[in-house]
């Protein structure tokens, strides 16, 4: 009783009002809070070219630790300007949001070693793009997708994500599962001035991803190590989960999220059900609260860290799943776990508020690394605020 009674004073204090089985969420609110925080943490950046990436569990000046323009998470403030300036259409906030993307200009200057390229230009300047048509920003994306490009091997099929694991792990051609997400930039490039050649490349890397990366119940592995003689797959393993046979939660929100959004490009049936059977497993095995814990097989359950950050990847994904879905039981279905997902990650238990100038607390980055455990990190922020975004969008015009 106790518990059911604390869930549901955070859901009060949130804004959130629960009716049977669904949730409802006061996106105005979580939204004017996520201005809020961007309001606190401005005066502190001055530096363009260092880019907010967390705020660790045992820091007590609550501000954000920053990394430099070639981190692989470095596209993710910008992107979150440009969210906020979408929302409240604030100059200042599009000052900012234009400040931060003009300093990730060199990051295409340099050779492409990994496959992040897509999460770092594609967040930032693809949402500056998108709002204000500014011509420079589209010459960097597409200079970006050709170098992404680059990276793809015609005999295996798909995108090598970290060639240095070639001579670290003797890995001859590796595949993660968070490259299904960089993909946008290339479908992307292709509609806009970019080619052909770079939707078969992104085409052709989610379809062998999706008979590479999954098991049989469709919960993902991690990394994928294929052969570049035969582009045969070699082994599944992992590198962030606990084990190379167990379900790492943002993997898995990575494939929910990605395969959803290779549908939208391709309308490869195939696509969606695969984020459709990826979303069920995954939904079938939360915790009471709809947040992960970091791994679904860690052996240190209920005591293991959260995710938050899977949580806000998964509900941004389960948004943009619920408009492609055929029957109004099923939108509805995928629609309300969404509202659900954003609703815990709106109560007092994980947003920041006074604990520091993030949206949300208890992150995990890198559990086998011991790196990021327990903290706020930008890319969790980054996919609430797009959550809310969409979520937004939909309640007043169905559509995202």
């Amino acid at each position: 009783m106790y518990k059911l009674y604390s869930l549901l004073l955070l859901f009060i204090l949130s804004g959130v009002s629960c009716s049977g089985d669904k949730a409802t969420l006061d996106t105005g609110a979580s939204l004017k809070y996520c201005e809020q925080q961007v309001n606190r943490s401005l005066p502190l950046l001055k530096e363009s070219f260092k880019m907010p990436r967390n705020i660790l569990s045992d820091e007590s000046s609550g501000n954000w630790n920053c990394t430099s323009i070639y981190d692989w998470t470095s596209g993710f403030w910008p992107g979150i300007l440009w969210y906020l300036y979408e929302y409240d259409h604030d100059e200042n906030i599009k000052k900012e949001a234009e400040r931060f993307t003009a300093a990730l200009y060199p990051v295409v200057d340099r050779k492409a070693d990994n496959h992040d390229l897509g999460f770092m230009m594609y967040c930032s300047l693809g949402n500056g793009y998108r709002q204000t048509g500014n011509e420079e920003y589209k010459k960097v994306l597409l200079r970006a997708a050709d170098s992404l490009a680059t990276l793809y091997d015609l005999r295996v099929g798909t995108i090598h994500s970290w060639p240095g694991m070639r001579e670290k792990m003797g890995w001859p051609h590796n595949t993660i599962i968070d490259n299904m997400l960089n993909l946008e930039l290339l479908f992307w490039a292709a509609k806009n001035g970019g080619g052909e050649q770079l939707y078969k490349i992104a085409n052709r890397h989610a379809e062998v991803t999706m008979e590479n990366q999954f098991r049989n119940d469709f919960s993902t592995c991690h990394v994928v190590v294929y052969d570049t003689i035969t582009g045969n797959r070699i082994k599944q393993v992992t590198h962030q989960g606990y084990a190379d046979s167990s379900m790492w939660a943002r993997g898995q929100g990575w494939a929910i999220y990605g395969f959803t959004m290779c549908y939208r490009e391709t309308r490869n049936p195939a696509f969606l059900e695969t984020a459709r059977k990826a979303a069920d497993l995954y939904l079938s095995r939360l915790p009471e609260d709809m947040i992960p814990y970091w791994d679904f097989d860690a052996p240190g359950l209920p005591e293991e860290p959260r995710d938050a950050s899977a949580a806000a990847v998964v509900a941004s994904g389960l948004l943009e799943m619920s408009l492609y879905m055929q029957d109004e039981v099923d939108a509805e279905k995928y629609k309300s776990a969404a509202v659900k997902i954003l609703a815990s990650l709106s109560s007092p238990a994980y947003q920041s508020r006074e604990h520091n100038q993030a949206f949300l607390l208890h992150s995990t980055g890198h559990k086998p690394n011991n790196s990021e455990i327990d903290a706020s990190i930008i890319y969790a922020d980054y996919y609430y605020i797009e959550a809310l975004i969409r979520l937004d969008k939909i309640n007043k015009t169905g559509a995202i």
